[in-house]
């Protein structure tokens, strides 16, 4: 039995502070409305490692590879070898060591930049600070960067900030299609606004600038939309990368963000000892955080063909093929079987089991694993380093709002203030 080798705490202590109402301890394997639940944390990285035996099912991936005229897919769409080769080749931009040469001087200077308004000594909604600041690396990243980049993070939060089914599955019967019609016609118009203000003047702006670095000019830019354009994508695939790395860049770190300033805000001890520790140490603590509170709680795999599990009792289970699977991230992440009685409770460098990462399954596993983490970790430890050394306070009791397709939370009214710049 592993767990904190610190000061462990009781058995029920519980430091979550995102928690769905009913997502209470359930069987490991479960069958019901139609798919299968699995809530260990074994079983979920098996099947997350398992290859080719699953393929995607979430982030309404189905629905899109049933409307929409690709011959690529997103990354986070794809499978098999078309999704090896893509990740083999994006890789490079996502390297720990690459993340660290390339990236850590625009994100202090950003963090710096965004956190200055609390100079004034007024209150500040830490959401708004934090949506700016990972939309603005993230589009270094990205390429997206011949737009307004302000406006640019209101019209994406505008698009994620969808009715649950608009991430979801469509509807399969024709009048629930019929009702949701607006909703899907909202959608498709903030996506197409998206396109046109951001997406397609990055691309011109980046073909003029390989153009002029092929005729000996400067150099062009070494980003994904360059990667994207050199593949021959088209507009429209290349809308869709920019959609799904906006998603996982700028949404996610966005909620991160304000979580991680949540606990270090109410835990004095555990802000000292952040403020106090190497980068290392700052890690640990951040990935700690992130196992507790992973910000998007249920994946989604199909699986191909039947799927023979083993519970911890030794329960076989046989998943036909063609059945969806619902994977618990969060108590995956909490597994009292391998993380001990206290995996509800916070405790940086905790003990686990070989082969598990700090953040356990927060950023997923096996072949879909979130690429951007090296550039999520170091956003974070930048970013709440230089907030916490502003002495910030916080003024209101934030609250919390869920996305319910994939138990995403979104933190809210998290308003912070520092004393006025002299």
């Amino acid at each position: 039995m592993t767990g904190c080798p610190h000061s462990p705490a009781p058995r029920d202590a519980v430091d979550r502070k995102a928690l769905p109402a009913g997502e209470t301890p359930l069987p490991e394997v479960e069958e019901r409305d139609g798919q299968w639940h699995i809530r260990s944390l074994a079983l979920v990285r098996e099947i997350l490692r398992a290859g080719g035996a699953t393929k995607q099912s979430g982030f309404a991936v189905e629905a899109a590879m049933r409307s929409l005229p690709l011959k690529r897919w997103p990354v986070l769409y794809a499978d098999g070898p078309a999704h090896r080769e893509q990740r083999s080749k994006i890789a490079r931009f996502f390297a720990p060591a690459v993340v660290d040469r390339d990236y850590r001087d625009l994100v202090s200077q950003r963090a710096d930049a965004f956190l200055a308004q609390f100079d004034d000594g007024q209150p500040h909604d830490l959401s708004d600070i934090a949506l700016h600041f990972s939309t603005q690396v993230a589009a270094r990243v990205i390429g997206l960067t011949a737009s307004d980049q302000e406006r640019m993070a209101r019209r994406l939060a505008g698009f994620f900030d969808q009715p649950d089914s608009m991430l979801g599955e469509l509807p399969e019967s024709w009048w629930a299609r019929v009702r949701s019609a607006p909703d899907h016609a909202q959608q498709a118009a903030k996506l197409g606004w998206f396109f046109l203000k951001d997406v397609r003047p990055a691309i011109r702006a980046h073909r003029v600038a390989l153009e002029t670095a092929g005729q000996g000019g400067a150099t062009a830019p070494d980003d994904v939309i360059t990667h994207l354009i050199g593949e021959g994508y088209s507009e429209l695939e290349i809308l869709m990368e920019c959609l799904t790395y906006g998603a996982a860049g700028m949404v996610t770190t966005r909620e991160f963000l304000q979580m991680a300033a949540w606990h270090l805000l109410e835990k004095q001890d555990l802000r000292q000892r952040f403020l106090s520790a190497d980068s290392a140490g700052r890690r640990a603590i951040l990935h700690e955080i992130l196992r507790l509170e992973p910000v998007v709680g249920h994946l989604y795999r199909r699986v191909r063909d039947d799927l023979p599990l083993v519970d911890s009792t030794g329960t076989e289970h046989l998943i036909p093929a063609g059945s969806r699977l619902q994977l618990y991230i969060r108590q995956a992440n909490s597994d009292a079987r391998q993380l001990g009685d206290d995996a509800e409770s916070l405790c940086p460098g905790r003990d686990l089991p070989r082969g598990v990462r700090p953040e356990v399954m927060a950023f997923g596993d096996g072949v879909h694993r979130c690429p951007g983490n090296s550039i999520a970790i170091l956003e974070s430890e930048i970013f709440l380093d230089r907030l916490f050394r502003r002495d910030v306070t916080l003024r209101s009791t934030p609250r919390i709002e869920w996305e319910d397709v994939v138990a995403g939370y979104a933190v809210r009214g998290l308003v912070l203030a520092a004393p006025r710049s002299s």
